[in-house]
């Protein structure tokens, strides 16, 4: 059995960045306090940030308790939990799955919308790095898969600069970034799509076949 290696650091990097965030917005929920949500949909931070005027819009997310403070906790410990399988145990047979289920619990927990996202794809890229290669049995990659090679890893780099990267841009350039809001989730998105496309690509053109 090959582990696909570009398909294993795609999956454990973007576990990595799922569990970080999640714990960023666990942090400021804590700050919070012991207060209830006005619903199932809520701002990480809180007062005096206003989701209208700052281009992260307080960091929304999604909690089903009841407790700002819980929610945080949770989302805290759900992230260093990612982070830590992220890096020690993805590879492991059904390593994925647990990474896809800690995301879906993140999500429920405080744990923000995109981060559960990331995680969940990290997941789906996880469950194909132990698949037994079938070389040979397969047609050889074709000339798109060729050129999706050479994206790799440059997508992931752009990808993992950008995450923490936005804030920086952020804080300077707030205006910008809220009037050009749809940029973000569409650049954030793409560059995952692009990821996961060039390290399968990679995997299979280098002899890990899918």
């Amino acid at each position: 059995m090959s582990v696909r290696r570009a398909g294993r650091i795609t999956a454990s990097v973007l576990g990595l960045f799922a569990g970080g965030a999640g714990i960023e917005h666990g942090i400021y929920e804590i700050l919070r306090g012991n207060i209830r949500p006005e619903g199932l949909m809520i701002n990480s931070m809180g007062p005096p940030c206003r989701p209208e005027t700052v281009w992260h819009a307080c960091e929304p997310a999604m909690t089903i308790l009841p407790s700002f403070l819980i929610t945080g906790v949770l989302a805290v410990s759900i992230g260093a939990f990612l982070i830590l399988w992220s890096l020690v145990f993805v590879r492991r047979k059904h390593g994925a799955l647990v990474l896809i289920l800690a995301s879906v619990l993140m999500l429920l927990f405080g744990g923000g919308m995109f981060p559960p996202l990331i995680g969940i794809v990290g997941g789906a890229v996880g469950t194909r790095i132990n698949r037994r290669s079938v070389r040979g049995q397969t047609r050889p990659p074709g000339a798109f898969a060729r050129f999706l090679t050479l994206l790799w890893p440059w997508t992931l780099l752009v990808l993992a600069l950008w995450l923490p990267g936005q804030w920086l841009v952020g804080y300077f350039f707030n205006d910008f970034l809220m009037g050009t809001g749809f940029f973000i989730p569409i650049l954030i998105i793409g560059l995952l799509v692009l990821s996961v496309l060039s390290a399968m690509a990679h995997d299979r053109v280098h002899g890990y076949a899918c």
